[in-house]
């Protein structure tokens, strides 16, 4: 008679560990990802909240923004007295729009060109502005100095729309391309099949239908010409002035005058905040194609 075997012990499996997010207290994850939140705005709001500070104190205050309460909106009645300031605010502006609206009536074209078709055309541009995108942006200027004095076109409107035109073609025409990647060309072949040409179904089928991006683009190019500093401060000098160099010339031999520097930066924030502000949802939805 053989023995019963000992009954097997039993097997505790240990409890599951709970996540992170799951162990802390009810709501503890939105309160959690509500501070992240605001930790990074307060990042990106910081600047510009301090620059606004700066702005209303006056040269003898600027130093110590967090301290005194003595604040003046004389710094912008100032900066805005200075000599060429109204005029480089419409040359800013006149020259971003210009060359937004040109820079966009090549690169929508080059965008769908280069999504629809094949061909060595089509594979030939695809190489050039890949490697003038892949050129170091700083190393055009010179280039670009001597040929606007030779063209006679230094200082002149002309001779910044022209470099700022071919640089957005160059980086924006990918973007436009992913654009139209993002539509559905079974339409335009609807279209041609109904009597359409191609000129024609991209006018009436695939541009509406590509208006969010281009919108989105339209923004981006603005605000990329508003914002430059390099072309206008080696392609111009005082026959147009423009904004971003009149604002570097508050930094001179006797010092800083980061009061007036201030309040003119915000006062150049401001048709960018208009802008961005019109067009936010025609971004979001433009990136989202």
């Amino acid at each position: 008679m053989t023995a019963a075997a000992p009954p097997a012990p039993l097997a505790f499996a240990p409890p599951p560990r709970k996540g992170f997010f799951a162990a802390l207290a009810p709501g503890g994850a939105k309160a959690l990802f509500a501070l992240a939140v605001a930790g990074i705005a307060f990042l990106f709001a910081f600047p510009v909240l301090w620059l606004g500070l700066t702005s209303l104190r006056p040269a003898s205050g600027v130093y110590f923004v967090h301290r005194g309460t003595e604040f003046t909106l004389r710094n912008y009645a100032e900066a805005l007295a200075q000599p060429n300031m109204l005029e480089a605010f419409f040359n800013s502006f006149a020259i971003s729009t210009l060359a937004t609206v040109l820079s966009l009536g090549v690169t929508v074209t080059s965008g769908y060109m280069l999504s629809r078709f094949k061909g060595p055309i089509p594979g030939a541009w695809f190489s050039v502005i890949y490697v003038l995108r892949c050129v170091p942006y700083i190393s055009w200027v010179l280039p670009l100095f001597f040929v606007t004095r030779q063209l006679g076109i230094f200082d002149t409107y002309w001779g910044l729309l022209l470099p700022h035109v071919a640089v957005h073609i160059c980086f924006f025409s990918w973007i436009m391309k992913g654009f139209f990647d993002g539509i559905d060309p079974s339409m335009e072949y609807a279209a041609l099949i109904d009597g359409c040409t191609r000129w024609g179904a991209f006018f009436r089928v695939a541009l509406p239908s590509a208006i969010p991006g281009l919108t989105a683009l339209a923004i981006l190019c603005w605000l990329y010409t508003w914002n430059e500093f390099l072309f206008a401060l080696l392609l111009t000098s005082h026959k147009t002035p423009i904004l971003t160099v009149i604002m570097a010339q508050f930094v001179h031999e006797l010092g800083m005058e980061w009061h007036l520097m201030s309040a003119t930066a915000i006062m150049a924030l401001v048709p960018a905040l208009i802008v961005t502000a019109f067009g936010q949802k025609y971004v979001i939805r433009g990136l989202r194609i």
